[in-house]
């Protein structure tokens, strides 16, 4: 039984915690969230926290919130909004999508005084609830300026005129202690009326900044008076321009999971010198509800895979690739395009597990998953990817030899769809030679054949152009050997595949490779130095005819050659295209 079929399967040290937790009935639910900035595509590295997050949601009948962190407008867009939801619902879609919380349509987080605090919390609804839409931190933004309003009030933040590069040289570093602000000491008095002004938009950008009074010579960098708040007079693509100051992560991250109710906030391990600042803004505000707790654990960081999403934008903005989702790429919308299985990708991503050390994770390991999953469930489709023609000389023209193909011999009951063997079909070039190396099992001269799901054959003669290039091999067909015929017992050491000349539909083929050729492309100086430029080749080839129009989304093991997908984007009924989701067997090693 598989990990999808049985949620207690997964064991890890955050699950145990949790286990533990609920054992001793310190929750009585579980949420969690997930927080994607929108500035790019998912990539395979979040697949982790995504299944995690809603993998323990799931595990106890909790909640994940998805979440926008969308503080830097500067950097984002809506339209990765949009991605970035499709990307989560078809990773998670049959799995874990009744733990998706999404916020209602409008709505307005509830405030209530609490020992005489004013606080907030967002009431969230499943995934299923009609013009349902993500959070997102700017949800937040007049919550948290009246909470930062709250710690100049405590006289634990305060406005510094200090410029982004002179911030920087006050830091100190990591053997050195930061020095203190000249404006660290203002009145409270001053603090509020700079930072109300900061918000009406007085000021330009780096003129101020709010920062946490915390301790300049804390041997932990993000504990030296970090920023809070800075000016940006930018369009927002959710707030437009309600908004010239913007919260930064550290800041925004603890309270938009304090107002969600999240239990547990789960990220990766360069958040752990994080963690102080996040457990400190909660504390220094005396939140009156139970607040939640950062756990951290290590990347997945699969082997041939370019991780950091500032290379996957240099290959986008360099046009390296067609796009974020080009097949190519370890995006999770490259990966659906390519034709990946989400069912695939979660049993890899599921079987790595959760870890508090960093690792590599050979690839390998998800292609046999890929592989795995498709062999069970990819019907059986014939494709000729680099044709040659074959003349049947025996067969009329226009006479058609009926036969029969299996759809999915992995089926319980497999059922079969007609074949048409006419007089000219296409085979593949590499499966003739007219010198044979040894141990050729396939079509040769004096040789004999069997075409899959029909009949053996028999080359007779190779035609050639001026160029001395084959263009025809003229074949007898063996009729009698067909299924059901006398014959039909006949043995030969050599089957192909084929497809009927006038019975087929010309396609273009995209056969990708893997992106770069070293494993570790993250310890290369410049991973444009090994980018493979063999990742994609485009051939015509000829496709069985019902394959033009195969649903988008459907992937066919085209037989002897690897699994195959409509392409989502550019393939349609007159111009089939298909995209090569992975071979039958790991060529690249």
């Amino acid at each position: 039984m598989s990990a999808e079929d049985n949620p207690t399967l997964p064991s890890d040290f955050i699950r145990d915690i949790i286990a533990s937790q609920v054992a001793e009935k310190r929750y009585t639910n579980i949420v969690t969230r997930f927080p994607p900035e929108p500035n790019g595509y998912l990539h395979i590295g979040h697949a982790r926290s995504i299944l995690l997050n809603f993998g323990v949601a799931r595990e106890n009948n909790g909640q994940c919130n998805l979440r926008f962190d969308d503080t830097n407008p500067a950097k984002e867009d809506a339209h990765f909004v949009s991605a970035i939801t499709a990307d989560i619902r078809w990773l998670i879609s049959g799995w874990g999508d009744a733990q998706l919380t999404f916020k209602p349509l409008g709505a307005v987080p509830v405030a209530h005084q609490i020992n005489g605090q004013t606080d907030y919390k967002v009431t969230s609804v499943p995934a299923d609830t009609a013009q349902a839409e993500p959070f997102t931190a700017s949800d937040y933004f007049e919550q948290l300026y009246a909470y930062a309003l709250e710690l100049i009030k405590r006289g634990k933040a305060y406005v510094c005129d200090l410029s982004p590069e002179d911030t920087e040289k006050y830091r100190g570093t990591p053997t050195e202690p930061g020095k203190d602000s000249p404006y660290r000491n203002r009145l409270i008095e001053e603090n509020l009326d700079l930072f109300q002004r900061m918000r009406a938009g007085e000021f330009p950008n780096g003129a101020h900044s709010l920062r946490a009074k915390i301790d300049m010579a804390s041997p932990n960098l993000w504990l030296r008076d970090p920023l809070l708040y800075r000016i940006r007079h930018i369009t927002h693509h959710h707030t437009g321009d309600k908004w010239c100051i913007y919260p930064l992560y550290d800041y925004a991250h603890c309270l938009s999971d304090y107002l969600e109710g999240v239990t547990h906030s789960l990220c990766t391990l360069e958040f752990v010198s994080h963690r102080p600042l996040y457990d400190w803004v909660l504390a220094s505000l005396e939140l009156p509800r139970p607040v939640p707790h950062q756990y951290e654990f290590a990347k997945l960081i699969p082997t041939y895979t370019i991780m950091s999403k500032r290379n996957l934008l240099r290959l986008v903005q360099e046009k390296k690739v067609t796009g974020w989702d080009d097949p190519r790429m370890p995006t999770l919308a490259g990966m659906r395009r390519r034709g990946i299985p989400a069912a695939a990708l979660r049993r890899f991503v599921i079987s790595t597990g959760i870890t508090t050390h960093d690792g590599i994770t050979d690839i390998a390991a998800m292609e046999h998953a890929v592989r795995d999953e498709l062999n069970q469930s990819a019907e059986r489709r014939l494709a000729v990817l680099k044709p040659v023609k074959l003349v049947l000389t025996n067969i009329a023209e226009g006479e058609i030899i009926n036969c029969e193909a299996i759809n999915n011999p992995q089926s319980d009951a497999p059922t079969k769809r007609p074949l048409n063997l006419t007089r000219e079909v296409y085979i593949e070039q590499d499966d003739f030679a007219e010198v044979p190396p040894p141990k050729f099992h396939r079509l040769k001269p004096g040789g004999e054949v069997r075409l899959k799901y029909a009949c053996i054959i028999a080359l007779d003669e190779i035609i050639k152009d001026e160029s001395g290039q084959v263009t025809e091999l003229h074949c007898t067909a063996q009729l009698d050997t067909r299924s059901g015929e006398p014959n039909s017992g006949k043995k030969v050491k050599g089957t192909i595949h084929w497809v009927s000349a006038t019975d087929s539909i010309e396609a273009e083929v995209r056969l990708y490779d893997r992106m770069v050729t070293v494993a570790e492309p993250g310890k290369e100086e410049d991973f444009m130095t090994v980018l493979n430029p063999q990742s994609m080749e485009v051939v015509k080839a000829r496709l069985e005819f019902g394959l033009q129009t195969a649903v988008t989304g459907t992937v066919f093991q085209f037989e002897r050659l690897g699994y195959f997908t409509p392409d989502l984007v550019d393939s349609t009924a007159d111009k089939p295209v298909y995209n090569r989701t992975i071979t039958l067997r790991d060529t690249w090693a």
